[in-house]
């Protein structure tokens, strides 16, 4: 092959190289944005997109392109971009991990559990609007995804932490200040009751639990066999 025309296809290939790896950062973006973990740091969110999401893939077809080009390159500059290439990818995917985070939390994540939901016939919809006043009257912490348990016996919602948070110490202090008298508190969970209401709050790995409902139920439905002990805690808090 003359010397022009593999610099050419050198060049075209870099060309290509830099498109894939632009698409890839969007990729990314959009992976991160609807399936990301909120609780990572950005240098965790883009680990794992590299291993468990469309990213690596994107990484090695970008870096199979370009190697190939590096290999034809005729000149210095041309095999500095090649080598360019993959770092500004993977700079780029860091970059936007953050923004894709938060927006994934503004969409599907709320700062306060939500527990009344249309359509419930009574006695359940009553349930949830007193435990729904319970959880408005107390200052949370984590991010609510709106999943989680609601009957008449009280309504349960997970949450999910960004950062290394004393669950049980926010809510030693939110619950006094709310008005609520803690009545347990035993180092692995806080139970609290206020105006014939309980609520209670557990630590989950990366999360938590919390509860509401009338201070005579248990916490959590416990008694009925499938959500005693750790199972409380779902696995993938």
């Amino acid at each position: 092959m003359p010397v022009t025309g593999r610099a050419v296809s050198a060049a075209v290939l870099l060309v290509i190289g830099a498109g894939l790896a632009t698409l890839a950062v969007l990729v990314h973006y959009e992976f991160m944005r609807i399936y990301g973990d909120v609780t990572g740091t950005a240098f965790e969110g883009l680990t794992w997109g590299l291993t468990a999401g469309p990213s690596g893939l994107a990484l090695g077809l970008v870096a199979v392109v370009v190697i190939i080009g590096f290999v034809l390159s005729t000149t210095r500059w041309m095999r500095l971009t090649a080598a360019a290439i993959p770092v500004l990818m993977l700079i780029g995917m860091f970059a936007v991990t953050p923004s894709a985070l938060g927006q994934r939390l503004e969409a599907q994540f709320n700062s306060t559990p939500q527990c009344v939901t249309e359509g419930r016939n009574e006695p359940m919809a009553s349930a949830d609007r007193e435990s729904q006043q319970a959880f408005d009257s107390i200052s949370h912490v984590g991010h609510f995804s709106g999943g989680g348990l609601s009957g008449v016996g009280g309504c349960t919602r997970w949450f999910e932490l960004s950062g290394d948070v004393d669950v049980l110490q926010h809510y030693r202090a939110a619950l006094p200040a709310a008005g609520w008298e803690v009545v347990e508190d035993d180092g692995r969970h806080l139970r609290a009751h206020h105006n014939g209401m309980a609520f209670d709050v557990m630590p989950c790995p990366g999360g938590g639990v919390i509860w509401a409902g009338s201070d005579d139920n248990p916490s959590y439905g416990q008694g009925r066999p499938e959500l005693a002990g750790t199972e409380i805690c779902p696995h993938d808090v």
